[in-house]
């Protein structure tokens, strides 16, 4: 059976387009559209589609007000349409912790006469969320796992998080969960489109999160207890070693989908941690990561995964398959996962040290 959809949006030239190009796909069904959040709540009750895309900017109701009525009223998997702002960022980054499933930017702003541009994305990302068992997102709302006393050590260690979508919700209860003497660096890269949104994401998470969250720079010396998230639409690595000291290198991503790459990032973390490096995985389509993870392990690092409480089961999946995973978990335990490779007592096989590479912190 298709894939059923609710097209809604304030305007109708976008409806017809939005809605021409899903129906183009053999997979997919526009059950109807709706023309504001109103209207949108109650189709949604009565027509009950796998996946509704979502204007971001309508009269009355919003799509974030929209949003929370839908997930209150008839839960259902929902893909944002936004159009590049830092207003539109702060919003989208609401929806996702609000419900939502994915995002997908308008080309040209809300009147998007060109959103053929991201056929293929929106295509992706309608078929993905239509996948998505609901409790999954019941989970992602519930309160930050608690977090278990550890006694930290001085650890030469640089973790790296990559996520795709779903991973941004989860980062969102992994985060706060780490303590504000955390001994490490973390490097965070998150797929986003441009860096409204990541600056969206980094003062979204220095409100809820004990660490000092910020958008990583070019030649800046990372430092321990702080989480650098690598700007979207850039490519991030870790510059060579000088005086133990390790840098980012920011570069602009050109025809590239997946930015940041997180296999870029691992790759130049386990060059230069060896087995000082760990590596996580959380949810997202495709399989960005597994090379990135693959590195770590072969150096001797520690690999941990997101299991199939992701949203996305891909790139965790992807990890996991071809045998790169340490450490299989549900979201609710990585926070204490990463806390126990920096803590008293964990496993000699994880607390090598290799004093030439290891940078300073």
């Amino acid at each position: 059976m298709p894939i059923k959809v609710l097209v809604v949006d304030d305007s109708l030239f976008m409806r017809t387009l939005i809605s021409d190009i899903l129906n183009y796909d053999p997979e997919i069904e526009v059950v109807d559209t709706a023309k504001d959040g109103k209207e949108a709540v109650s189709k949604i009750t009565k027509l009950k589609p796998d996946c509704a895309t979502l204007d971001l900017m309508m009269p009355e109701w919003d799509g974030l007000t929209t949003l929370k009525h839908i997930m209150a009223e008839c839960p259902t998997p929902c893909v944002i349409l936004s159009a590049h702002s830092k207003k539109d960022a702060d919003i989208t980054i609401d929806c996702l912790n609000a419900g939502a499933v994915g995002f997908v930017l308008k080309p040209s702003g809300e009147l998007s006469l060109n959103i053929e541009n991201v056929k293929h994305q929106l295509l992706k990302e309608v078929k993905a969320a239509s996948k998505v068992e609901l409790k999954k997102i019941e989970l992602l709302a519930a309160k930050k796992p608690k977090r278990r006393e550890y006694k930290l050590v001085r650890a030469n260690k640089i973790f790296v998080i990559g996520a795709s979508t779903g991973g941004l919700q989860t980062l969102e209860s992994i985060l706060p969960s780490l303590p504000a003497d955390f001994p490490s660096p973390i490097i965070v890269v998150q797929h986003l489109p441009n860096m409204f949104f990541t600056g969206s994401l980094a003062e979204r998470l220095n409100r809820d999160c004990e660490l000092t969250m910020k958008v990583a720079e070019s030649n800046e010396i990372i430092q321990a207890g702080k989480v650098y998230l690598a700007p979207g639409g850039f490519h991030m690595t870790l510059g060579s070693l000088s005086n133990r000291e390790v840098t980012p290198c920011i570069n602009e991503a050109k025809n590239d989908s997946l930015t940041p790459s997180i296999d870029l990032a691992m790759e130049s973390v386990a060059k230069i941690c060896r087995a000082n490096a760990v590596g996580v995985i959380l949810s997202g389509m495709g399989y960005d990561g597994r090379q990135g993870m693959k590195a770590i392990k072969e150096c001797g690092g520690r690999t941990i995964v997101q299991d199939e409480s992701s949203l996305i089961f891909g790139m965790p999946k992807a990890v996991i398959d071809a045998g790169f995973a340490d450490e299989v978990l549900p979201a609710s335990e990585i926070a204490n996962a990463i806390i126990e490779c920096v803590s008293y007592g964990r496993d000699t096989k994880y607390e090598q040290r290799d004093t030439k590479l290891c940078p300073k912190i």
